[in-house]
């Protein structure tokens, strides 16, 4: 597939979505689950990799290649540091397709995300 060409990617619902953590209200939040969402919103707290988390996210398509979002006010091998630091932190998913790297936001982890944080538990 060439960069040029879009492939069209099924987009779980809300409802699908398995949540990491149990929501925020519903009781103390256990130590594993708070590291794994501390690790989470930690890699979310630069405003560089929240700009390409969200360019990722936003893209036609639902995953994006690597040459298409290295323009973010910093250099390319800083691109890339901060693209591992979302996958490190389970965030981000990638593959490699010949000499690119295409990036999709983790499966349901926004879904995850936003349902920890609810206070409605």
């Amino acid at each position: 597939m060439s960069k040029s060409e879009i492939a069209v990617l099924p987009v779980r619902e809300a409802e699908d979505a398995v949540p990491c953590c149990p929501p925020i209200a519903a009781g103390e939040l256990p130590q594993a689950d708070a590291e794994k969402m501390a690790a989470m919103f930690k890699a979310l707290s630069d405003p560089v990799r929240l700009r390409l988390f969200s360019r990722i996210a936003s893209f036609a398509g639902g995953e994006a290649c690597v040459c298409d979002i290295s323009d973010v006010g910093v250099s390319q091998p800083t691109v890339s540091h901060h693209l591992k630091k979302l996958r490190e932190a389970g965030l981000l998913t990638s593959e490699r397709r010949g000499t690119w790297v295409y990036y999709q936001v983790a499966p349901s982890v926004v879904a995850a995300m936003a349902a920890m944080l609810d206070l409605r538990a």
